[in-house]
């Protein structure tokens, strides 16, 4: 899993989204590059956003959350001391160093409050070019399921400036905690 590229987990967690079973690998990885690059360059309007610390996210399968009515985010205290705990146990510390977990998720979650807007949307949408109608020369842009979630880790990767993806320490943990819950 370490030995992944950053894209090659966006790929798979595009891939494992339940409507794009069957679709063409390069597409996906289409999508994967856009939404990461667009991540990359997202600049996120500094905006005051509560936030709020809980338990339950390891039950939940949730690290942050946020909600946009009333703007809140939640940090699930329990799962971001997991994570902190299996960078230490996986020895990935030199990408993800003490406290970045947690600010790797308000920056993450900063990033989906601002794929809200309406502009950063449709330009979010035309950059991905998944066009759902066409009509002459204009088009109408669909959304592209877990898209999001790949700029929003992109953008947490190049805010916090870490070593790898959150992805990675995403897809590794909730793999930890599935096998934890089996046994």
């Amino acid at each position: 899993m370490s030995g992944d590229l950053d894209v090659d987990l966006a790929v798979r967690l595009l891939g494992g989204t339940p409507t794009h079973e069957g679709r063409d690998p390069v597409l996906l990885r289409h999508w994967a590059v856009a939404a990461t690059e667009f991540g990359h360059r997202m600049t996120p309007r500094a905006a005051t956003v509560r936030v709020v610390e809980r338990d339950g996210g390891l039950d939940a399968g949730l690290l942050a959350r946020y909600r946009s009515r009333p703007p809140v985010v939640e940090v699930y205290t329990d799962t971001v001391e997991r994570a902190e705990r299996l960078v230490v146990e996986r020895g990935w510390r030199h990408w993800f160093p003490e406290g970045s977990v947690r600010a790797a998720a308000l920056a993450h979650e900063q990033a989906h409050a601002w794929l809200h807007h309406t502009a950063v949307r449709a330009e979010f949408k035309r950059t991905l070019g998944h066009t759902a109608l066409r009509f002459g020369r204009r088009r109408l842009y669909a959304y592209v399921a877990g898209a999001d979630e790949v700029a929003a880790h992109a953008y947490a990767h190049a805010a916090c400036g870490l070593g790898r993806s959150p992805l990675l320490l995403t897809e590794a943990l909730a793999a930890a905690v599935s096998c934890e819950s089996e046994n």
